[in-house]
């Protein structure tokens, strides 16, 4: 069961994301949608704020990857979606979810992955 302030912890980076795309209100859906998938096939590993520290995150080594944090871009977090992390040379562990998710339902979660990501600091 998931509690009320681990999904606040999740929603907070959907309320920024949609107050800056006040005009982009399809982005912000896409992001919201994402967030949906996100907590229905991805938390269990990576973690209710994405940090790769999910309830299952300790039976697998290596542990999920820290999506906040990470430096990869949206087409190899795609391939990595669709194909699973093996097909990739990464972890073995990594579901491929291309045969379940649907083309916008892993576009939603790249939105909602790109929305939390940290941002580095403009110099």
């Amino acid at each position: 069961m998931i509690r009320f302030p681990a999904v606040f912890a999740l929603l907070v980076p959907l309320l920024a994301y949609a107050g800056e795309a006040a005009n982009d209100v399809e982005g912000a859906r896409s992001v919201h949608r994402g967030g949906l998938v996100f907590l229905h096939y991805c938390v269990n590993c990576h973690g209710i704020t994405a940090d790769g520290n999910g309830r299952a995150a300790k039976l697998y080594n290596p542990r999920p990857a820290n999506l906040v944090k990470t430096d990869k871009n949206d087409a190899y977090k795609e391939l990595n979606i669709r194909r699973g992390g093996a097909a990739l040379g990464r972890s073995n562990f990594m579901t491929p979810w291309g045969e379940e998710l649907t083309n916008e339902q892993i576009k939603d979660v790249l939105a909602f992955l790109h929305s939390i990501q940290e941002r580095k600091p403009q110099k």
